[in-house]
């Protein structure tokens, strides 16, 4: 795995853990204290004037010179700062970047606030949630990612991951649950996911089952679950999501069945937003899930499916159910009725819906 560059803020969670080996990034022994970073940055944005380095230091506990690195540090990540030996530093411009800072500042949630892991380049933002789940790493653990190299949705496939275009992110949870309503969960997501991009964008996809996103019949998003559990618990879980938010170009073979928010509105969006709505619709959506009210999640979510009344083919393996998608049971498996009659429960495979009409398949008004 290539060297990977971090940028982490340990005082937005409890537990933070040291960068893993061979990756390049900071990590504060103490996590309950403001990391000196934050509180530059933290200063400059509540500033209601240009502030000395002087002022900067005294306020901080550093040294003029402490305060002069991580001002530099703050510009090489993109923060538009201006400075004068006369003036101060003054804060111009945020960076079009999912930085530790600015995906807390302002984030209304109770838990899902971090620790926050953010690379410029990851190889998979779900390879790494779980690797520090594994190590211990607490419910609301974030991961984020400018850049893929080996982004993956499910059945192992490639995820197209272009720099500052899309959204890469990964959550870990550590549920009380069997590992059987790991299904239910995956359809929650999505609720969330369509709740944020409604609120954040104004735009409505589409849900096929269980995980992908579409808008006017392409796919825009998916969302990938996996976990790790014992017998009859969850030990924890990865909520991995990926969004082509502001993606102008995909690869060849993808042309024809990829969109993005952007290409479908003529605009572009912020990522930061999306990401910060869908947290909070997140965490909101599953303490109602864990209040075991998920038969008014799933209704919802079949407000926005296209798959459910369409004939499908489901592929596992070398096998192909054919039907049609009637509906979606209680643990969150598709109910598919065959030429024959026969009702058959689908649990997984890769499902191909018909078209037709349905959320996803219009831009709202």
């Amino acid at each position: 795995m290539p060297a990977d560059k971090e940028n982490s803020t340990p005082k937005l969670g409890k537990g933070s853990l040291k960068p893993t080996a061979g990756r390049q990034g900071r990590a504060d022994p103490d996590p309950h204290r403001p990391h000196p970073l934050s509180a530059v940055l933290q200063a400059l944005r509540g500033a209601a004037a240009p502030i000395s380095g002087e002022a900067l230091a005294a306020e901080l506990g550093l040294s003029r010179g402490a305060v002069w690195k991580r001002i530099n540090r703050l510009k090489a990540l993109g923060y538009g700062i201006e400075g004068s030996p006369r003036r101060g530093y003054r804060l111009l411009a945020i960076p079009d970047k999912l930085l530790p800072e600015e995906i807390c500042q302002g984030l209304h949630t109770r838990f899902l606030k971090g620790p926050v892991h953010h690379f410029e380049t990851l190889a998979s933002t779900n390879d790494l949630a779980k690797e520090l789940g594994a190590r211990g790493a607490p419910q609301g653990t974030l991961v984020v990612a400018e850049a893929q190299t080996r982004g993956r949705g499910r059945l192992g496939r490639h995820w197209d991951s272009p720099a500052v275009a899309g959204l890469y992110v990964s959550l870990l949870l550590r549920p009380p649950l069997p590992p059987g309503e790991l299904p239910q969960i995956t359809l929650t997501t999505a609720v969330a996911v369509v709740r944020a991009l409604r609120r954040a964008t104004g735009l409505t996809p589409g849900i096929k089952w269980p995980n992908d996103l579409l808008l006017n019949g392409r796919k825009m998003g998916g969302i990938l679950t996996e976990m790790e559990s014992e017998s009859d618990q969850i030990r924890h879980l990865v909520v991995g999501l990926g969004l082509n938010v502001n993606n102008i170009r995909f690869p060849a073979e993808l042309k024809t069945t990829a969109t993005s928010l952007a290409l479908e509105a003529g605009r572009p969006f912020s990522r930061l937003e999306i990401l910060k709505a869908w947290l909070e619709e997140f965490e909101d959506l599953y303490d109602r899930f864990l209040a075991r009210q998920f038969p008014a999640i799933l209704a919802e979510w079949q407000t926005y499916a296209v798959t459910l009344g369409q004939e499908v083919r489901v592929r596992q393996g070398a096998v192909e159910i054919c039907g049609k998608a009637l509906k979606v049971a209680a643990d969150g498996a598709l109910l598919v009725q065959t030429l024959t009659g026969e009702i058959v429960k689908v649990t997984s495979g890769e499902i191909v819906p018909a078209p037709g009409p349905g959320p996803g398949n219009e831009i709202p008004s």
